[in-house]
């Protein structure tokens, strides 16, 4: 990641009101080409409505997104794709009987012939499935293997290769490792590594810090809709981001008996 370069995806001040429940009260968070930035929050803090806003499933109530320079109005997530802003949520949306060729292409199958001859280029997509994954570290069996007969870490690589595929410039990771056991962890760590160092922006939402520090460049604290501030990678110990995750909730009860608006 280069310093200084312009961020990619800019918030500026997002709020976002459901009725009067503020999810969000004025989150600033930017991502550059080849980052990856971590989002740290526990539950409730206002990761979920975060990424939603990020990839246009929810309108801000105040504050814009800059992409790529300029104001982006996303009307819905299929427009945020477009962009080039893609997500992958936890509950992957993948259909487990299906081939990992299929499940990776998933609607925008290339074609081969015309007319009433036009089918599905399946030696294509078959090529490019292998090719993809194998890049991403993992050599499948076959490219018509089951989705279902991939463990967690690898349904998550598929998801990330899908999306690098199709032309992602950031890639949202929602909790990539929350499920998944220490090897597998490793291997989604290193997909992430792997994309970063295509010069695509990574925004990896997490709560466990340690998965955060192994490959995270900058790390900003989500707590109760706020952001309790942004370190960089060297700046932070694991102890301190620990410490500001935990001591959030306790920063926003003090303001509140200070008269301030949490």
């Amino acid at each position: 990641m280069t310093q200084g370069t312009a961020p990619i995806v800019e918030m500026r001040n997002i709020e976002k009101h459901f009725g009067n429940i503020i999810a969000l009260a004025g989150v600033s968070f930017d991502v550059k080409a080849g980052e990856c930035h971590c989002l740290l929050g526990d539950n409730g803090a206002g990761k979920s409505t975060f990424i939603k806003t990020m990839s246009g499933v929810h309108k801000p109530t105040k504050g814009e997104i800059m992409f790529e320079g300029k104001e982006m109005d996303f009307s819905s997530p299929r427009d945020a794709m477009e962009a080039g802003i893609a997500t992958v949520f936890q509950d992957l949306a993948m259909i487990p009987l299906m081939s990992v060729t299929r499940n990776f292409f998933m609607g925008r199958e290339p074609t081969k012939g015309s007319g009433p001859f036009k089918r599905m280029d399946v030696e294509r997509m078959n090529e490019i499935t292998m090719t993809e994954m194998r890049t991403m570290g993992i050599n499948l069996r076959a490219p018509d293997q089951a989705v279902g007969t991939l463990s967690g870490g690898e349904r998550q690589t598929v998801a990330i290769a899908r999306a690098v595929h199709f032309g992602a410039k950031i890639l949202i990771l929602d909790e990539p490792t929350s499920a998944l056991g220490v090897r597998q962890t490793s291997n989604v760590l290193a997909t992430i590594d792997k994309v970063r160092n295509q010069g695509i922006g990574v925004v990896f939402i997490s709560h466990n810090v340690r998965h955060a520090l192994a490959v995270g460049d900058r790390f900003t604290v989500l707590n109760r809709g706020k952001t309790l501030g942004t370190a960089t990678r060297g700046e932070i110990t694991p102890e301190q981001l620990q410490d500001m995750m935990a001591g959030g909730q306790e920063m926003a009860t003090l303001e509140g008996s200070l008269g301030g608006t949490v």
